[in-house]
């Protein structure tokens, strides 16, 4: 697949789903289904182009597994702040507001750097199992599980943590939130963390699941 046609792809998944997650206050009690589902619709839409990642800490995962070169991580990590950053920008410009993200209140930091890191690992594992493993190759039902991981998280962990599971989540969000509402990058570093510690918990997870049913893949460049 051209890197073109991956990129462009991570870019307007990234961008539709998170456009849902910066309109989404108004929604209430069932936002995060909202949210679940529009990830799954990009899932869809991407996953046989570029794997429909929107998430850095997903495509990290998959670099550590070997099924992401270098330079496609590094590729993807920049689409996925673009679109990201742009979905947050949009979300302000057409309803004049910005979620932003925090912990929630008198949640503590380290409640929330675990919830972040358990459901990042969660989903992150569930990519590795449903849409990169050889023995579930060519499902039907890997962007429900995706999706409904998503729908899970939010609901459970985001009255603790804020609910990203996705570095970039944290990121455009923060970025909103600093540039439309005043408020602070103090808490961006929780979503960073969580999301890049989850995804090494979950690719060495996923390496013990498959030791001796799949043949060890040579990591990109060797």
């Amino acid at each position: 697949m051209p890197q073109t046609s991956k990129l462009l792809t991570e870019f307007v998944g990234t961008f539709i789903f998170f456009s849902v997650i910066a309109l989404s206050a108004p929604i209430g009690a069932l936002a995060p289904l909202a949210i679940g589902t529009a990830l799954m619709v990009m899932v869809y839409m991407g996953g046989h182009i570029s794997g429909g990642h929107y998430n850095p800490a997903v495509s990290f995962g998959l670099f550590l597994r070997s099924k992401l070169s270098a330079p496609d991580l590094i590729g993807y990590w920049g689409a996925q702040l673009a679109g990201g950053i742009l979905a947050f920008v949009f979300g302000y410009l057409v309803s004049g507001s910005t979620p932003g993200i925090h912990p929630g209140p008198g949640v503590n930091t380290p409640s929330a750097l675990v919830v972040e890191i358990a459901f990042a690992t969660a989903l992150v594992l569930v990519v590795l199992n449903s849409a990169a493993t050889k023995a579930t190759q060519g499902n039907s039902f890997y962007g429900l599980a995706i999706g409904f991981t998503i729908v899970t998280a939010v609901f459970a962990g985001g009255p603790i943590s804020g609910g990203a599971f996705n570095p970039a989540v944290g990121f455009s969000a923060t970025l909103g939130g600093v540039l439309y509402a005043g408020q602070s990058w103090s808490d961006l570093w929780i979503y960073l963390v969580g999301g890049l510690i989850g995804s090494v918990i979950a690719a060495g997870i996923h390496a013990v699941q498959i030791a001796g049913i799949e043949p060890r893949e040579p990591s990109p460049g060797e």
